[in-house]
């Protein structure tokens, strides 16, 4: 459907223009130049939608050299390192355009990479777009702005679901990362998938193999630091495309819950994710890490299931287990180090606070717990508050009770000690002037010795750690 503005170009326009002014001088740069250029996709949506940003995607007539030298002139920077697959990116300001030629790309069945292929008109670039909402365009330089919506976007728009311009099979077979695409935008949105497509992702699922890791990854993090990851992530399950890409997931629905709060711990594991999402402002904001930890912190418990006499289960170290896997899936992922270190850790202590009875923390206790959280001790309270889905009010209160009051203790000791920068009293300098050794491994241990005492009874001060010191060395012969 090609048509004047409408209510909704008129919406997307308007949105255009008050909240990224440049598009106009760009669209007269290409109409200068004898070019097309439209806003497309991505930014249309959101423009109706009211929510659009200061990233802009275009799609020109104009062959890639040519873009690259109308943006020369227009934009502040430029870079090309898209231009192999039509794609010049340019900034002026604050806002960041990407402008592509027309595409009618071919794939090969087994190919990760499309090969590429310049089209004639935008209503077959909009044709090769994953989804009906993104196939809409705003043409800005045939006069009076046009909109086009060929494939009723906007109708879907409106009805909140997501399908595909032509059929899914077609599209997942061009681009199987597409099917990622549904279940993040789902999440994004918070729209539903329809039916044939959700049928093609369950056909098609083991097509994501192709994908690289790296992409695959891009869209699980834009889908998890959405505000509706539960959609995402049970559409991923649901359609058999996690038991390629995160596997850990679906194999918690085996496991039920030793407190028989949840159908399984999978379901467990949605609604601490959720919780720990209402808790993020203590994290300024979405946070990745925290996000990745409460949905992994339990995928020990299938290698630790364990039958108890009477109708029990248990699932003993799945903690520590559950961090060696985290590790794991994180790397196949392709995650930094630091976001895998991070996560890991969590994952590993998520249980270290059950560990310490009722609430009756000593200063030693409390000491330990801050040392082994390090800089995550924040994100480990929020895990740990996170991690009580028990729908017994009494006992969830009496937990959120007791935590309070380690934070509490925490809060109290840091006032007298620096819990966050734990060390020995002395240094190695002085371990080896008073034993009168050599740097060797009896350094090491000697500053073991000494860190136990600080994490036991707190600062120690100079004298009582060099007498200490050297009673340690007494025994030792």
């Amino acid at each position: 459907m090609t048509s004047p503005l409408g209510a909704a170009g008129e919406l997307a326009i308007r949105s255009l223009i008050e909240r990224a002014p440049l598009a106009s001088s760009l669209s007269d740069a290409f109409k200068n130049a004898g070019f097309r250029l439209a806003l497309v996709g991505g930014p249309v949506r959101d423009a109706i939608l009211g929510r659009l940003g200061n990233d802009l995607d275009f799609t020109t007539n104009a062959l890639p050299h040519e873009t690259k030298k109308i943006l020369n002139v227009w934009a502040e920077n430029v870079w090309d390192t898209g231009i192999a697959f039509g794609t010049v990116a340019g900034k002026r300001g604050d806002t960041t355009v990407e402008v592509t030629t027309y595409r009618s790309d071919n794939y090969d069945f087994e190919s990760r990479k499309p090969e590429v292929e310049f089209g004639s008109t935008i209503e077959g670039d909009l044709s090769r777009r994953d989804f009906t909402i993104n196939a809409m365009a705003l043409e800005l330089t045939l006069g009076a702005p046009m909109f086009l919506d060929p494939f009723n976007g906007l109708q879907d728009l409106s009805n909140r679901v997501i399908r595909t311009p032509t059929t899914a099979e077609s599209s997942f077979s061009d681009d199987p990362l597409r099917m990622m695409r549904a279940a993040r935008f789902a999440s994004q949105l918070n729209f539903s998938v329809s039916p044939e497509v959700l049928e093609a992702m369950k056909q098609m699922c083991g097509r994501i193999s192709i994908i690289s890791a790296e992409r695959v990854r891009d869209e699980f993090i834009k889908m998890l630091l959405s505000e509706h990851p539960r959609i995402g992530l049970t559409m991923l399950v649901e359609t058999g495309l996690a038991e390629i890409v995160l596997p850990e997931i679906p194999k918690l629905q085996l496991e039920i819950d030793e407190h028989h709060h949840h159908k399984d711990v999978y379901e467990h594991s949605l609604t601490v994710l959720e919780q720990a999402i209402m808790q993020e402002g203590r994290l300024n904001g979405p946070n990745l890490v925290i996000r990745l930890a409460a949905l992994l912190h339990d995928i020990g418990k299938p290698k630790t299931r364990t039958l108890i006499a009477g109708g029990g289960v248990s699932f003993h170290h799945h903690e520590v287990v559950g961090g060696r896997l985290t590790k794991d899936r994180l790397k196949t992922l392709r995650f930094s180090g630091e976001v895998i270190d991070d996560v890991s850790k969590l994952v590993t202590l998520h249980l270290r606070f059950h560990g310490y009875g009722d609430g009756e923390w000593t200063d030693s206790a409390v000491r330990r717990y801050v040392r082994d959280a390090g800089e995550l001790l924040t994100h480990l309270h929020v895990l740990t508050r996170a991690d009580c889905t028990t729908r017994n009010k009494r006992k969830a209160d009496a937990l959120a009770a007791t935590y309070q009051s380690l934070e509490e203790r925490i809060v109290a000791l840091m006032e007298e000690e620096e819990l966050l920068k734990i060390r020995p009293d002395l240094d190695g300098a002085d371990v080896m002037r008073l034993l009168k050794v050599k740097p060797s491994s009896v350094v090491g241990e000697a500053l073991d010795f000494l860190l136990e005492l600080r994490l036991e009874y707190g600062p120690l001060g100079q004298d009582r750690a060099e007498e200490e010191l050297m009673k340690w060395w007494s025994t030792r012969g």
